[in-house]
């Protein structure tokens, strides 16, 4: 995971300020979803459109366009079940930058899940994050790239933990890295039972298993 902020390009400025109430309409956001949007979030801002006509790359039905959101936070942070019901009202992949003011100083972080497009609703992967950042943090030109879903592919690397292996798609590390955290909560599991566990034989077989899944994780990161 790399801390990067990028310097969008200014012919793909969209810099519209979209109401909380609009999301509230796709029918995704339930009471408690709309309380987060309330107490976390002061401002949502549809800040850029990466697309065919802006940016000069070729789209495909995957990847018709990136659109880069930007959220002002009320507290410390805005919780995945919002950035989640945003994701679903829009029809396209996102980047979100959130902002928050730590005291005197503004701090950035940006984070985003993998969509992918279908005939239903878009399926979505774990949100991937920066670290926070200082708001005054230098930004980076965006990275080359011949087509949009392969921009977006190299947009959505530095924000995840595992690096993407030759030839594989981003659809493919959303899958891996579901994988690698499904055997961390099992590495954990067996730990803590094997702690626990007063019988010899019971031990012997945790061990083993714990080996197991040590391995498997050591192969998919």
């Amino acid at each position: 995971m790399t801390d990067i902020l990028y310097r969008w390009p200014e012919a793909a400025k969209f810099g519209r300020r979209v109401p909380k109430e609009k999301f509230y309409e796709h029918g995704t956001v339930n009471t408690s979803v709309r309380e987060k949007f309330i107490n976390e979030v002061q401002r949502v801002t549809w800040a850029y459109k990466l697309a065919e006509a802006t940016i000069n790359l070729p789209s495909t039905p995957a990847v018709p366009e990136i659109q880069v959101f930007t959220i002002d936070a009320k507290t410390d942070d805005v919780s995945e079940a919002v950035l989640g019901a945003i994701d679903k009202a829009i029809p396209f992949p996102i980047i979100f930058e959130i902002a928050r003011q730590r005291g005197e100083q503004p701090e950035t972080r940006t984070v985003a899940a993998h969509k992918q497009l279908g005939t239903g609703a878009p399926k979505l992967s774990a949100y991937y994050s920066t670290g926070w950042q200082p708001g005054d943090t230098s930004r980076q030109a965006l990275p080359t790239a011949i087509t949009l879903p392969a921009l977006y592919a190299v947009l959505l690397q530095p924000l995840t933990p595992i690096t993407t292996r030759p030839g594989e798609e981003m659809s493919d590390v959303a899958d891996r890295l579901a994988a690698v955290r499904k055997l961390e909560r099992e590495v954990t599991t067996l730990k803590r039972k094997l702690r626990t566990e007063p019988q010899l034989n019971r031990k012997i077989e945790l061990r083993r298993e714990l080996k197991e899944r040590q391995a498997a994780l050591a192969a998919l990161v």
